[in-house]
């Protein structure tokens, strides 16, 4: 018996409201993720929260910041390299 793959949206939702993944991002980067952020010195690395279907939720210099942010918002963590 063949499962039935998931839709496209379906994928999108996986995790959603659950799960977070955090990396570093430059600021370079950044206007795609953060279009409300004024302009930042270029090459700086930060750390942001994502949630599981990409859209932002943190950022900060510090790793532990973004960490407490997923804790406040009852999320569970994974790191992309």
């Amino acid at each position: 018996m063949q499962a039935n793959p998931l839709t496209e949206l379906e994928f999108s939702r996986l995790g959603s409201g659950q799960v977070a993944y955090l990396r570093k991002v430059k600021t370079d980067d950044l206007a795609t993720s953060f279009p409300a952020l004024p302009p930042m010195t270029p090459g700086v690395e930060l750390w942001a929260l994502f949630a599981a279907n990409g859209d932002p939720i943190v950022l900060s210099d510090e790793r532990d910041n973004v960490l407490v942010g997923a804790q406040e918002h009852e999320l569970r963590t994974v790191m992309l390299q």
